[in-house]
């Protein structure tokens, strides 16, 4: 009998150890399953963050996707008008259609062929060049000793007085100019300097040749002859002036008429209105 009671009490022992390994193990479960939990939340973190750095660096690639758009545009815009300013393009200008002139006479016909190849109007010249530019800045235009060609763009000028076509002289913008003959009339080829506006022969044709691409108007080019322009005066010549823009009238005062590239522009003082004269372009010019 004792010897069975001890029995029974090694057996609660044996027992009692085996409740204590089973409470030990399913610590170690729980702590294991503690620690999955954990490893999941931060790998679950992980993802969230990952994705808000996927979200931040896709709203900001938009950002600067935005921003270079708007500067694009901005450029694009901004830029086509100084590109139409400062290399020649065609601003936008207050137009109106020839039609709101009433009837018109017709041109008269052109006159020979002169050095450069375009007519020189059978006609006196609206004034000489005694009053032009001597060498100093005018407008904020040089004169160089020798021509510019970094912008280099021409256009032309025609000049009717009650009618009467008048001419553009020669070295107008070349102090001191020395004109060389030629089969077909004189051209202007050297002088002391050459202001950025200038002509050559008495054909109509300003030469624009800079050493910056910038705008220049009508008004500088008759800033550097010396004479006035303006809604009721070119030159000498005094009453309302009807200025024409390659075929079209030109709203405003004509001392502001862009001098871009092959632009065609008739200024006429008093009346008849003459249709506008339209010359073509030579090779070279």
């Amino acid at each position: 009998m004792p010897k069975a009671n001890g029995n029974q009490r090694t057996g609660g022992k044996s027992d009692g150890g085996s409740a204590g390994k089973t409470r030990g193990g399913g610590k170690a479960a729980r702590t294991a399953a503690a620690r999955a939990r954990v490893a999941e939340m931060r790998a679950q973190e992980a993802r969230r963050k990952r994705r808000r750095n996927w979200l931040a660096g896709l709203g900001a690639a938009a950002a600067v996707i935005l921003v270079a758009v708007g500067i694009t545009l901005a450029v694009t815009l901004g830029g086509s008008s100084a590109a139409n300013n400062t290399a020649g393009g065609t601003p936008k200008l207050k137009l109106a259609a020839l039609t709101t002139l009433g009837t018109l006479r017709a041109a008269p016909a052109p006159g020979p062929a002169g050095p450069e190849g375009v007519p020189i109007p059978a006609a006196p010249p609206l004034t000489g060049t005694a009053t032009k530019a001597t060498g100093p800045q005018v407008d904020g235009i040089g004169c160089n000793t020798s021509e510019q060609t970094l912008f280099h763009i021409h256009a032309h000028l025609t000049l009717f007085v009650n009618g009467a076509a008048r001419q553009v002289p020669a070295g107008i913008g070349i102090p001191g100019a020395q004109g060389q003959r030629t089969r077909n009339g004189t051209f202007i080829d050297s002088g002391t300097c050459f202001y950025w506006l200038h002509t050559h022969a008495a054909d109509g044709i300003i030469h624009i040749e800079s050493p910056v691409q910038r705008s220049y108007t009508l008004g500088e080019f008759f800033n550097e002859w010396g004479q006035p322009l303006s809604t009721n005066r070119v030159g000498p010549a005094t009453g309302k002036v009807t200025a024409l823009y390659n075929g079209r009238v030109y709203l405003g005062n004509p001392a502001d008429i862009p001098l871009t590239k092959h632009a065609q522009i008739q200024l006429e003082v008093g009346a008849p209105l003459i249709a506008p004269e339209k010359i073509t372009f030579p090779n070279g010019l």
